[in-house]
């Protein structure tokens, strides 16, 4: 009972830290972003009333043409001569757009025009993420043991407690995430992006492998791409490879936690735990009978194993 109350004290902490974060982030952002704000909006009404004076254009057709260059650039759909391909929709582009859709991703730099494109996608995205994070939880489940089970077992070999492995492999697995998935990507951006900075890579790759998808940064826009197909296809593989190594490294964080003791502080559910159940429960429904061997004993046919039998991230023995 008292581990149940420490439990739900902790847990509404969380949840006051969480709000008091939010509020922090909003003063911050406001304070930051909104004389930027005013400033452009000052100068665009200076840019269009010295457009006024110049031409005979009232400021109601103004206006309304305004309106329309901006509904349309929401689309995708620029004015402007030199502002991009010819289409946004060619096979590629919708690719690309599928690929952001199924992966939750969604920049916004490109939207369905008509109503059954819209309503394509609800069905198409129904379908297409859970489908994407079954593949991308197979795909984990496959690299675990070479790039977890086997690091962790080879510092426990070396001498170190498991504790201290777990945290060690984790920093290294961490560096190399980051190395390999957010500063050099971020260095081939700003390198075939004319208009990117480094750091408007960096934050690029962490916006799309957070799955935020801002759409302010979109790869593959700018006006006479080289090789945009290609481009775009080299991005749509870097953003699953990326999301793949992510939810690594989630997995990771949550069975390290899980020999830490915070998952069980916190009352949730152990790594170990829910992957041995999925793990024991059977496909298909047989009969009893047939599972046990005529030349063995009943109960020692029916015994089941021993839970430290099982392997996992947390038995990984010295070797």
């Amino acid at each position: 009972m008292h581990s149940a109350g420490k439990s739900w004290l902790l847990l509404t902490g969380f949840i006051l830290f969480y709000v008091i974060y939010l509020l922090l982030g909003a003063l911050v952002f406001s304070s930051i972003e909104r004389p930027m704000e005013d400033k452009l909006r000052n100068d665009m009404e200076a840019l269009k009333q010295d457009f006024l004076s110049q031409s005979c254009v009232n400021a109601a057709s103004l206006e309304k043409f305004l309106l329309q260059v901006l509904t349309a650039n929401k689309y995708g759909v620029s004015v402007l001569q030199n502002s991009s391909s010819p289409s946004n929709w060619d096979l590629t582009s919708s690719m690309f757009f599928a690929n952001t859709l199924v992966t939750t991703v969604g920049y916004g730099h490109t939207t369905p025009l008509s109503d059954t494109g819209k309503a394509f996608s609800i069905i198409y995205a129904l379908i297409g993420v859970p489908f994407t994070m079954l593949v991308l939880t197979a795909c984990v489940q496959r690299i675990m043991h070479s790039l977890v089970l086997t690091p962790v077992g080879l510092l426990q070999r070396c001498g170190m407690e498991p504790r201290l492995a777990t945290a060690v492999h984790f920093l290294l697995l961490l560096i190399l995430v980051v190395l390999c998935f957010f500063v050099a990507p971020a260095a081939v951006f700003s390198a075939v992006e004319v208009s990117w900075s480094f750091l408007d890579g960096i934050y690029f790759c962490f916006i799309s492998l957070c799955t935020i998808g801002l759409g302010d940064f979109v790869p593959g826009t700018q006006p006479g791409q080289k090789y945009r197909q290609l481009y775009q296809v080299s991005v749509m593989v870097y953003l699953f490879v990326g999301l793949m190594m992510m939810y690594l490294l989630l997995r990771t964080f949550h069975k390290m936690a899980d020999l830490h003791g915070l998952t069980t502080l916190l009352q949730l559910p152990r790594c170990e735990e829910s992957e041995q159940d999925e793990d024991r429960e059977p496909i298909m429904e047989t009969n009893h009978e047939e599972q046990t061997p005529r030349n063995l004993p009943e109960k020692a046919a029916c015994k089941p194993l021993e839970p430290a039998s099982q392997p996992s991230y947390n038995t990984i023995n010295k070797g």
